[in-house]
């Protein structure tokens, strides 16, 4: 099984370079047979202010940004159209906490299956950056440590 994920970034030439995302420990919760829905999580680091805009994946007919909060003594899941990267500061989405939810899985996630994922970042004047990751498939009762941090390149 890999235990990392691989990073490209695909941009524009008439956009302006954004500067170096990180993703590390990127990873997605595998299913059993018939679940139409999944959970990504990794760690995201900016160099400037930015923030995650959308994300999406062949492996899903839908894929959102969603955030896991109390309220009151019911925990609740809501989506978001965007989530900030403080500048410098590793925001990390994991179980209970933020995370991108696939919805709609066209197959089941098997342990050891590499899933295509498709992050695109916004800088505060507008520009975009498309990071494209594999992120290894953890069993159902996986912890959310592990992995290997990667970088982008511009």
């Amino acid at each position: 099984m890999k235990r990392f994920a691989l990073v490209t970034i695909l941009a524009a030439c008439t956009l302006p370079a954004l500067a170096e995302t990180t993703i590390a420990e990127a990873w997605v919760r595998a299913t059993v047979p018939q679940q139409k829905a999944t959970g990504a999580f990794m760690q995201l680091t900016s160099d400037v202010d930015a923030r995650l805009v959308s994300a999406s994946s062949p492996v899903a007919g839908v894929v959102e940004i969603h955030e896991m909060s109390m309220q009151g003594n019911v925990m609740k899941m809501s989506r978001m159209p965007a989530l900030e990267l403080p500048a410098g500061k590793t925001v990390e989405l994991k179980p209970g906490g933020y995370h991108v939810m696939l919805m709609g899985l066209k197959q089941q996630v098997k342990e050891g299956d590499s899933v295509p994922l498709t992050l695109v970042i916004e800088g505060k004047d507008g520009s975009r950056q498309t990071l494209e990751l594999a992120a290894p498939a953890r069993p159902l009762n996986a912890p959310a440590a592990g992995g290997m941090p990667m970088k982008s390149a511009h």
